[in-house]
């Protein structure tokens, strides 16, 4: 047998040396374009068992749903809406694409994995067109927020498809679901860069918060700076007014600290919880993150329940899931609700307690609808309402509070009960009564 060749000293080679150099340098790069992501191809596992949540209908915005066949109708209004932006800002085109030039690459990065078409290193050629969508779509999106919020001047023709009362009324509300889907949207970067040229600077972030809540019937509240327009709804959901603050309360609650153990422990439904003497109220605040219990009583914000209220959780989950940090309070929510509604009874009895707007009309459609949210949905080890279901789940454990609301579900859920149970009471009084006068009085 020939000798076997020597083995290559690796440690000498310059294959070494240079995958070394490059895990470095794409480290670094890939921390950037993590850093700037905030638009996300939802998983198939996800999009799968329910395609028509994540992809819009009627209109596009972005790359990822651009040229597909059923939203093709809507790029001719869209061009009708660019001309009629550029005309009434009185400035031409090339001011609005030099702005978004100089953030071309931070557009870009703002989408997770996006197609070689649309990677502005490409050359020019892909530069223009991309930045060419991004106009596009970004003027469509503001004329359609202006036009709900009844800014415009001079406004549409009476007779737009669109931009008429008409079009409002038929084709807005497709448009309003379709910008909520996480895979159609625009870096809020765009619109900035619209509105500043436009405004010559005097317009910012603030004033398109505005529209868009305005556009989505959200009350006015300062969500800040936002990624995109999902973000803004999902801020505006989760708004809280913050709450002066008591130096010795706040002493206290540091002081007794207790590290939390995260809970979970299976929540029973709504009507089980009844069953053990919790009781339900609508919170304070229509807050997703206003949820407590205390006293026996579970306080949940309302929700108005329709036929969007379906996509728009899940695409807020979507996202919630897929950025890192965006926090984890609408699943939370969701998952809460999941495990308080198992079938129409305890949507009926939510509903009672103004908890739960039905625009569904059955009771049944809704528990369907909160039960099949939370498919393939992982809740991240330390919830936000971790507390809240520890808090129930130990109450619902006393044998006492059981007892009481036992007695009060059997004996007192009508008056007749009611009279009879303290007739019984009386009589029994009564005969105690008699027995002590009879043995003290022989």
């Amino acid at each position: 047998m020939s000798p076997s060749p020597p083995r290559p000293d690796w440690n000498k080679t310059d294959w070494i040396v240079q995958v070394e150099d490059n895990l470095k340098r794409k480290a670094s790069n890939d921390q950037q374009c993590w850093n700037k992501q905030s638009i996300y191809r939802v998983r198939a596992c996800i999009t799968d068992l329910n395609s028509k949540a994540y992809q819009p209908q009627v209109v596009s915005f972005g790359p990822y749903h651009y040229g597909k066949k059923h939203l093709l109708p809507m790029e001719e209004h869209k061009c009708r809406a660019l001309f009629k932006f550029l005309e009434r800002s009185g400035k031409p085109l090339k001011p609005f694409l030099e702005s978004l030039r100089e953030v071309a690459q931070d557009l870009e990065e703002s989408y997770d994995a996006l197609d070689l078409e649309w990677k502005v290193g490409s050359g020019e050629g892909v530069v223009l067109r991309f930045l060419e969508l991004m106009i596009t779509d970004g003027c469509f999106m503001l004329e359609i927020l202006r036009v709900a919020n009844q800014e415009l001047t001079p406004a549409y023709e009476v007779n737009d498809p669109i931009f008429s009362n008409h079009g409002k009324l038929h084709v807005m509300p497709y448009i309003r679901r379709d910008m909520l889907m996480l895979e159609n949207q625009l870096p809020m970067l765009v619109l900035d860069r619209l509105v500043a040229v436009e405004s010559d600077g005097k317009k910012g972030h603030d004033f398109i918060n505005r529209l868009i809540l305005h556009f989505f019937y959200c009350h006015s509240k300062d969500v800040g700076k936002c990624l995109h327009v999902l973000d803004v709804y999902r801020k505006s959901l989760l708004f809280q007014e913050e709450k002066p603050k008591n130096e010795k309360s706040e002493k206290k609650d540091k002081s007794n600290k207790v590290p939390f153990k995260p809970c979970r422990e299976t929540i029973r439904s709504a009507t089980k919880l009844h069953e053990h003497g919790i009781w339900f109220s609508k919170s304070k605040s229509s807050s997703l993150k206003d949820i407590s219990f205390a006293r026996g009583v579970l306080s949940l914000p309302t929700i108005q329940v329709d036929d969007t209220t379906e996509s728009v959780y899940l695409n807020l989950i979507a996202f919630e899931h897929l950025h890192v940090g965006a926090g984890n309070e609408v699943t939370s929510y969701i998952f809460l609700m999941d495990k308080i509604i198992d079938k129409e009874g305890d949507v009926a009895l939510l509903d009672a307690q103004g908890i739960i707007q039905n625009a569904l009309g059955s009771d049944k459609a809704v528990a369907e609808l909160f039960n099949s949210l939370c498919k393939e949905v992982t809740l991240e080890p330390e919830s936000s309402l971790d507390s809240v279901h520890k808090e129930v789940s130990d109450f619902c454990k006393k044998t006492w509070y059981t007892w009481i609301a036992t007695l009060y579900h059997t004996y007192f859920r009508n008056p007749w009960s009611m009279l009879s149970v303290m007739a019984a009471i009386l009589l029994f009084a009564l005969a105690i009564i008699q027995t002590v006068y009879t043995v003290l009085h022989p």
